[in-house]
């Protein structure tokens, strides 16, 4: 990701102090950035993942998640999120009155509704209520 779209999307998640990021797969520079301005960060990944300090990792699956992971979330986020994952993930942050924000691959469409915030080389989806 290039690093004005990163601040850029740092910038955006900065207004929640608790986030839980789904899919980190191996790019963490996102929650390590929140991590950095003091944020609450929770990457989540299918697989056991290497996060940066201060973040904090948990294995969970979205399409079948641990509702403890979620529970104290400000925001739930992805970046390159699959069409597929869309519904399960804004559901999980629903139950949990968290926001939901993320980017797809590529032109990928959101899946649900949506705002869309454009961000230096990106789209930001912001899930509408």
């Amino acid at each position: 990701m290039r690093s004005r779209t990163r601040r850029a999307i740092v910038g955006r998640l900065s207004d929640f102090e608790r986030l839980v990021e789904v899919g980190v797969g191996n790019r963490t520079d996102v929650a390590a950035a929140l991590a950095e301005t003091g944020r609450t960060v929770t990457a989540t990944d299918v697989h056991p993942r290497e996060v940066p300090a201060g973040v904090s990792f948990v294995a969970d699956d979205v399409l079948d998640p641990d509702p403890e992971v979620y529970r104290e979330a400000d925001a739930v986020y992805a970046l390159n999120l699959p069409p597929e994952l869309h519904r399960p993930t804004l559901d999980v942050a629903r139950r949990h009155d968290a926001a939901f924000l993320f980017t797809t691959l590529g032109g990928d469409p959101a899946a649900v509704p949506v705002e869309r915030e454009t961000v230096p080389g990106e789209t930001l989806f912001v899930a509408r209520e």
